[in-house]
Formats: structure tokens, sequence, C-alpha cells
């Protein structure tokens, strides 16, 4: 099992990635941000929307809620209307993270999936699960990112531990 720790650091680094890229995102055009370019998600909106979705989708499983739908692509048309549904998101995931108490972790979560089937993990599986997802398609973005011709940010584990970020990250 990860210990609640670990999981919260890395919570505060996925922002903290997050974040990083979305300062280069907010270099693009409205036509760059959209442009189809051939990926899991056809473009850099399309592949945000997505990541937004996922924490979405766990916070409301983890929750209890099995939400059977992700948000379109079309709900957050603009960068600007991308940040504010994250923010928001992160803020609720991470007060739900900042409540659990060590032996929650090792809890059963059962969801109903997109699919209509049911699933059950321990909860700090679900947990490194979506931050796994978001690693890698914070990964793809910036694939994408590089193929628009911008210049991307190092968003590496250890370069957030270089800028300090763990020293003042999510305890409690």
């Amino acid at each position: 099992m990860v210990p609640l720790a670990t999981l919260r650091e890395l919570i505060a680094y996925n922002y903290w990635a997050r974040d990083r890229q979305l300062e280069v995102c907010a270099a693009l055009s409205q036509e760059q941000f959209q442009r189809p370019l051939g990926n899991s998600f056809t473009s850099v909106r399309d592949t945000l929307v997505h990541l937004v979705g996922a924490e979405w989708l766990w916070l409301e499983r983890w929750h209890g809620r099995s939400p059977r739908a992700l948000p379109s692509a079309e709900e957050s048309p603009t960068l600007a209307a991308i940040v504010d549904r994250w923010r928001g998101i992160e803020h609720g995931l991470c007060e739900y993270v900042t409540g659990l108490k060590e032996e929650a972790l090792a809890s059963p979560l059962t969801y109903t999936n997109l699919s209509g089937e049911a699933w059950t993990y321990p909860l700090w599986r679900t947990i490194l699960h979506l931050l796994n997802h978001q690693t890698y398609h914070r990964g793809q973005v910036t694939t994408l990112l590089r193929q628009l011709g911008m210049q991307t940010t190092p968003v590496d584990l250890l370069v957030a531990d270089d800028s300090g970020l763990f020293d003042t990250a999510m305890h409690g």
C-alpha cells in the first residue's frame, strides 16, 4: 500500500506539473489549442478536457457516485474555461485527500465504470491510478505542444523536488 503522505506529495506534484504545462498552453492561439493533431484525444484542448474529466470522475467515485459519462470537450471550449473547472475539482480533490486517514486507504471502493461494469479496488490504488493516468496524458500534452512548435517546460518529479515543492506539499 502507498502511504497517505506519499499520495499527498504525488497530488501536490500533479498540480505543480499541471500548472507549469498550463502556462505553456496559455501562449497558444485558440486555433492551435483546438487543432487536430492525431493523438488519443485529437487536440491540446481535448486532452486537457480528458485530464479534467478524469479527476472529476474519480472524485465523484470517491464520494460514492458513479457518473456514466465524462464531460464533453464542447463544455470547455477555451483554456480559461478548462482552468476554471479544474481549479474547482482540484479544491475538492485536495479537500477529500486531506480528510483521509491512513486506515481508509485499504478500504474497498466499488464503483460502476462508464460501460456499466462494477469494479472494486482498494481506495489507495484508485488514487494512484488517477495520478498515473494524469502523468501519462501530461506526456501527450507535451508532445502536442512540441508539434505546435512550443517550447515546453520540464515537469519531472525530481524537477519539482528541486524546486522545493515537497517542502510545502499537502501535509495534514
